[in-house]
């Protein structure tokens, strides 16, 4: 139960942090969602980081990861873990899962919204 809670707070302050990015950057003028893309890289560097530390150091619990990586990174994007998992992929020279993880991802993810948003037209 401890764990959930941990996640759950760590997400709670990335989904709020990622909205303010998202409200302060985002521009609707002309639709380039500016503040999506500083949050992807943002979490993808502070998950690098976060899971770097750890390895180097073991000086995280898996309650500070939990907190910090899978809840705050976790909230406040998916991509640093996206990115973080090819990483992964491509150290191990895995390139074969690398590039089908990361195309049917996208390709998988634009389908899904697709799917989601032609769905909604008949709720």
């Amino acid at each position: 139960m401890k764990n959930l809670i941990l996640v759950f707070i760590g997400g709670g302050f990335g989904s709020v942090l990622r909205f303010i990015i998202g409200k302060w950057l985002n521009n609707a003028e002309n639709g380039i969602p500016y503040g999506t893309f500083v949050a992807n890289i943002a979490g993808s560097l502070f998950i690098g980081l976060i899971l770097g530390y750890a390895a180097k150091n073991d000086t995280l619990s898996n309650q500070h990861i939990l907190l910090l990586a899978t809840g705050f990174c976790g909230g406040f994007t998916t991509f640093s873990t996206f990115a973080y998992e090819n990483h992964v992929f491509l150290k191990s020279g895995d390139f074969t899962s690398f590039a089908i993880y990361t195309i049917f991802s996208f390709i998988v993810g634009f389908l899904a919204v697709f799917a989601g948003m032609y769905i909604v037209k008949f709720i």
